[in-house]
């Protein structure tokens, strides 16, 4: 699974700017929480073949008590508990503060891998300027600057260096021949009861697999002659007075059971509809390239105008799954699990689907003569051939001249022509365009 960051630290030292470095994105948060004036940001990063997910907190006061800032500290003790690493940023030009100390005390107490980051530190004097930090016990005072990309390749290093992970050539424990689907979700949509439910129903065992990251439960059981293994996103969490006075719905758990998974299920509740966090957790689904499904539980709890109202936010909110199979399900009363699991088994052989060049090709060409690309400028793409670049989601690749022209509107056109021809339904499908080069740019 992939390793979790926390970027922690007081007010405006840059945590934020860091964030978006190290993400490589503006826009890279995965999943917020409404209802307070900072939540957590989640986004993925990536160095070299080491992916990760980093965790963006608002400023942390240990010591508060009340209001607001008991809420952000809250918030940030959640990110904390869910992190493998913890980043702790200081302002390299403001100086030792303070709440800086309190900060370092509270990390110390938790024992949990720290890198020391002083930010804004361009154009300083590393040994004179930041020898005060050293103060806060907590080794090494890394010097970057966020806001010029310096230091950052040292920062993951360093951050990734104690969780041992796998090496080049190295591969994490996988059993062959197992299809792995997780079950994702908002706390108390009913996850856990489709799961007892299959498993009732075919009257296994179910066990939990000790020693995973963040304790996320997986089941294994076979069926029909097929090893499976569930994941459970609604993992519990160990006991104790850090836990309280939080949220018990850890994001951190349901992007690494996606990430791990070959299949997701995205389960939703009838009664209270299709939620900002059902969309943030779609687009997770989707950007990891996952094959997926979509079910709505407790659909025999609403009446005829909440499903109305149900069918209209999938239309509007999770359009961008209008690949994926639907499904009106009751876990509870075991109604509609059937065809669920079939378009499953459906969106994970599509996400694994061979397609041949030859095929392919023929494809793009009728494509293009029923319609052409529009001309951009003195150029018009010219698309030539196409081969498979890749399963897990499909990856199509297209070859031909002046293709950077070519606008998001008719990529599409040709992923509908592609689809309907190998039946991708449940997967995402990527598309990727080759420009040739000319042999002759460089010469006079």
């Amino acid at each position: 699974m992939k390793p979790v960051l926390a970027l922690v630290g007081r007010p405006n030292v840059g945590k934020s700017t860091l964030f978006n470095r190290l993400t490589q994105s503006r826009d890279a948060i995965v999943a917020d929480y409404a209802g307070l004036t900072r939540d957590r940001h989640y986004g993925n990063g990536r160095q070299g073949r080491h992916e990760f997910i980093v965790i963006d907190t608002g400023g942390f006061e240990p010591t508060a008590e009340t209001g607001i800032y008991k809420e952000m500290a809250n918030q940030t003790r959640q990110a904390v508990a869910e992190a493998d690493a913890v980043i702790f940023v200081v302002d390299a030009r403001a100086g030792l503060s303070s709440q800086d100390h309190d900060i370092a005390n509270y990390l110390r107490k938790l024992g949990k891998p720290c890198v020391l980051t002083a930010n804004k530190a361009e154009g300083m004097q590393e040994g004179v300027q930041l020898a005060e930090f050293y103060e806060l016990g907590l080794g090494e005072v890394l010097p970057v600057s966020a806001a010029h990309g310096q230091g950052m390749r040292t920062l993951v290093e360093m951050a990734l260096e104690p969780l041992n992970l796998p090496q080049e050539g190295e591969a994490e424990d996988e059993t062959p021949g197992v299809i792995k689907f997780a079950v994702a979700g908002r706390p108390n949509v009913g996850k856990s009861t489709l799961i007892n439910t299959w498993l009732g129903e075919e009257r296994l065992i179910a066990f939990d697999m000790p020693g995973t990251t963040r304790d996320a439960i997986r089941v294994p059981f076979e069926r029909q002659g097929q090893k499976f293994e569930l994941i459970d996103t609604a993992g519990l969490r160990r006991k104790g007075k850090v836990f309280e006075a939080i949220e018990k719905f850890s994001v951190v758990k349901t992007l690494q059971a996606i990430e791990s998974a070959n299949v997701v299920l995205l389960l939703l509740d009838a009664t209270q509809g299709v939620t900002d966090q059902d969309a943030h957790i779609a687009g997770y689904i989707l950007e990891s390239g996952r094959a997926v499904v979509l079910a709505v539980n407790k659909w025999d709890a609403v009446d005829d105008y909440q499903r109305q109202q149900v069918q209209r936010q999938l239309e509007t909110r999770l359009v961008f799954l209008k690949f994926a199979n639907l499904h009106f399900i009751s876990a509870q009363k075991r109604q509609g699990l059937e065809p669920l699991w079939k378009s499953m088994l459906k969106a994970h052989q599509a996400a694994n689907r061979k397609m041949s060049t030859p095929v392919l090709t023929r494809l793009l060409q009728q494509a293009v003569q029923f319609q052409t690309p529009k001309r951009s400028g003195m150029f018009r793409p010219k698309l030539r051939y196409a081969h498979q670049g890749g399963m897990n989601p499909p990856v199509i690749v297209i070859h031909g001249n002046s293709l950077e022209h070519v606008p998001d509107a008719y990529k599409r056109y040709l992923e509908g022509w592609f689809r309907k021809e190998f039946d991708l339904t449940g997967t995402p499908l990527r598309i990727e365009m080759k420009t040739s080069t000319n042999p002759y740019a460089d010469k006079d």
